[in-house]
């Protein structure tokens, strides 16, 4: 932003009608890579945007064009990865009220970020930038840092919307996806977040969307965004993501970043003059980004500034809150201060604690988790690198690693994927760690069974050793701070609470999209239709390594005196959780909800809330989870329209999507869907229509007929009315149909 970016500006009343065309135009477009474009004749500044979303990514003045090289420090919190798995949108605001201190302190406008795309595949490149395979948590956990960060006075940008989950091709492929999977799964976590927090800005993705780019869809950017759910901001490109200015804007695209050398603006004006685009359009467009300017100048302080200290103390938490226990067999952690133990891999030394590309941080500091570990036991702590961060085997760092091990009571042992391996830009060839580590381990473990692995990684991978290993941290990418996070939990300084925002598979082949990603020919199908993540995994009974949900802590947790009350806006669950071991502790309670007997496809169990609880020892808590009607509606394609189905829901509580400890049922009333009757309409369908099918029993229903025999109209339910009317013999004829879908329609 510049410097006249004041409250006065604010306030100095410019609208769109006091702008020229050409002025108009050039609001709708960047001035540099981060910047708008400032007015001075009416007194309208330049705001900058920049790259979040897990830190201010503020390029340093003649660095490259995108900053990844030389950004000013600020703090790198963890990645959404981490975020996802902390299942606390308490603590996500704190992260987006911090994040918001440091945009003010910057004189940043809008933070890019959070990325809330369905995590589809595990290979997809930029998974360590998204919250969740689930659009619940993705929704309730977005909207927590929308929420938080704008508090501060600076905007959001949701992004990528929608339905960017993959790298492979971004610029270009087109994600094909029935209506169903895309309304329930790709688009309720943004449509949560738009509702709840309403983010300044939303962020078209690069993708096409069933067969339309996102930048130029009106559809999405227009019916769906702002007149289904109520938006009320501004949507900008991603950077490079318009392919026609002047179709986009007419969708409802209202900022193309970056600058694009005055060369679109143009395109604009030319197309106002020669009647190809109503003016009006443009006015639209131009007001938006007027709003936008306003609010950052309203938010704006000249004499913002951060604790830099206080936020690496906030990182720490946040990160020891997302780190996932994911096996803690006899009890091997935590560890006593005093206990023996050797510290094996590159990874402890020099972290690697965020992902790559645009998201790139630089962080304010930087702890190690090797340096960690010796300030609580010690500074003689053995270590031995065990590996080569390049990939490349190295028999004598192995050796040194397999000699620390056996001279040990236990080791912990640091692997993860290396940031060549999975980045923003491509997607990841497998979910293997790097042979050489996955060498290291076998040979640590066989000189060691008292091994403890610590992970650390943007997507899930795949743990051969999972069974034979003591204990397995999943560490994810923590920021800046995740190497004392990763030291407090080891130690029991903290009682680990992350669970899995996504499932981790014994097998990539073995994941929904396996056999539809990434696509060829500039398609991809979303063959595996509502069966993401753990829905596919439940409903083909198909084997986990750890399930989505799950996560230890060092003390145990008991459920009793479920109960469940249908209210007007949902249902709302309780239940007592009880920890029963001997440490304070936080447990992630967690409802799905089953429709048995439901009319229409369903996974065999789907997360419709969750609430993180703490309870000391020996004590107990009663967890209230809300779960909102709306989250119980699917998408009727006959209708088009969400739709709650009534009868008698199952709700499972309990500790993961494999791990559910109470189950109550509440009846929900069901919505009336009117869906009009046609000659098409099957004979099944009129049967149970309230007007038509006492009409259609009774015509039909005499003796000797199909209705009486329950085989034959099983076999006849689908038979359209219409073909039926035409057949010799038939009991209604043709136009005895007309008057009775006419009838019928009409409610009569």
């Amino acid at each position: 932003m510049t410097d006249t970016l004041t409250p006065a500006a604010a306030n100095g009343g410019a609208t769109v009608a006091d702008l020229t065309l050409e002025e108009k135009a050039s609001l709708t477009s960047g001035a540099s890579f981060w910047t708008t474009k400032a007015i001075d004749r009416v007194g309208i500044p330049s705001i900058m945007l920049t790259d979040g979303p897990h830190g201010v990514r503020k390029q340093r003045a003649g660095a490259d064009h995108l900053g990844i090289g030389d950004s000013v420090p600020a703090t790198c919190f963890p990645p959404a990865v981490a975020l996802g798995s902390s299942f606390d949108p308490e603590l996500l605001e704190r992260v987006g009220v911090a994040l918001g201190q440091e945009s003010l302190a910057e004189d940043v406008g809008v933070l890019l970020g959070p990325g809330i795309n369905i995590k589809r595949s595990p290979l997809c490149g930029r998974n360590f930038e998204y919250l969740s395979e689930d659009p619940i948590v993705s929704g309730v956990m977005g909207a927590a840092l929308v929420r938080g960060l704008q508090s501060q006075g600076v905007g959001a940008s949701l992004k990528h919307f929608a339905a960017n989950n993959q790298e492979a091709d971004r610029m270009r492929v087109s994600a094909d996806i029935d209506p169903r999977p895309l309304r329930e799964i790709y688009l309720r976590g943004f449509q949560r977040v738009v509702q709840d927090a309403q983010p300044w800005t939303v962020m078209c993705s690069y993708n096409r969307l069933n067969g339309v780019y996102t930048s130029e869809d009106p559809w999405l950017l227009t019916t769906v965004l702002r007149d289904e759910w109520g938006f009320e901001g501004l949507v900008v490109s991603d950077w490079g993501a318009v392919n026609e200015r002047v179709t986009g804007l007419v969708a409802g695209l209202d900022l193309e970043m970056p600058a694009s050398g005055g060369r679109t603006d143009a395109q604009l004006v030319d197309a106002v003059r020669s009647g190809d685009l109503d003016e009006s359009a443009l006015d639209l467009a131009a007001q938006r980004n007027l709003d936008l300017v306003r609010k950052v100048v309203a938010g704006a302080r000249p004499d913002a500034s951060y604790d830099a200290a206080a936020h690496h103390a906030l990182a720490r938490e946040v990160a020891a809150a997302s780190i996932v226990l994911l096996r803690n067999e006899g009890g091997a952690l935590p560890l006593d201060p005093g206990a023996s133990v050797a510290v094996v891999g590159e990874l402890a030394r020099t972290p690697r604690y965020q992902g790559a590309g645009s998201s790139l941080i630089n962080p304010t500091k930087l702890d190690d988790a090797l340096t960690e570990i010796r300030a609580i036991a010690g500074d003689d702590v053995p270590f031995a690198a065990g590996y080569a961060l390049d990939g490349t085997a190295d028999a004598a760092l192995a050796d040194e690693a397999v000699a620390a091990a056996s001279a040990t009571g236990t080791v912990l042992l640091f692997l993860g994927v290396p940031a060549e391996l999975e980045s923003e830009g491509f997607d990841r060839d497998d979910i293997e760690l790097p042979a050489p580590q996955l060498e290291l381990a076998e040979r640590v473990v066989a000189a060691n069974p008292n091994t403890v692995v610590v992970l650390s990684n943007g997507g899930v991978v795949r743990l051969p050793f999972a069974d034979r290993v003591s204990a397995i941290l999943e560490g994810w990418l923590l920021g800046q701070a995740g190497g004392g996070a990763v030291a407090d939990v080891l130690y029991g300084r903290v009682n680990p609470s992350g669970r899995l925002a996504e499932s981790i598979p014994n097998r990539l082949e073995d994941s929904p999209a396996f056999l539809d990603f990434p696509g060829e020919h500039s398609h991809v199908r979303y063959g595996e239709g509502l069966f993401v993540g753990y829905r596919w995994y439940d409903a083909r009974a198909i084997d986990v390594a750890f399930p989505f949900g799950h996560g230890l802590s060092y003390t145990t947790f008991g459920y009793s005196d479920a109960s469940a009350e249908a209210t007007a806006d949902g249902i709302v669950v309780r239940v007592s959780v009880t920890n029963t071991g001997d440490r304070d502790g936080a447990e992630v309670v967690q409802v799905y909800s089953a429709l048995p007997g439901s009319g229409v496809v369903r996974a065999p169990r789907e997360l419709k809330g969750f609430a993180k609880v703490f309870v000391p020892a020996g004590e107990s808590r009663v967890a209230e989870v809300h779960v909102r009607r709306d989250d119980l509606a699917y998408w009727d394609t006959r209708a088009d329209a969400w739709v709650v189905e009534g009868g008698a829901y199952e709700l499972s509580i309990g500790a993961s999507s494999r791990d559910l400890r109470e189950v109550v049922s509440v009846e929900v009333e069901g919505d009336e869907v009117q869906v009009p009757l046609t000659m098409d309409s099957s004979i099944g369908e009129l049967v149970e229509h309230p007007v038509a099918g006492p009409i259609v029993r009774q015509a039909m229903g005499g003796e000797g007929s199909f209705m009486a025999d329950p085989a034959m109209f099983k076999m006849l339910a689908s038979f359209p009315i219409g073909r039926l009317s035409t057949f010799p013999g038939s009991p209604m004829g043709r136009d005895d149909v007309e008057q009775l879908l006419q009838a019928a329609n009409a409610g009569a």
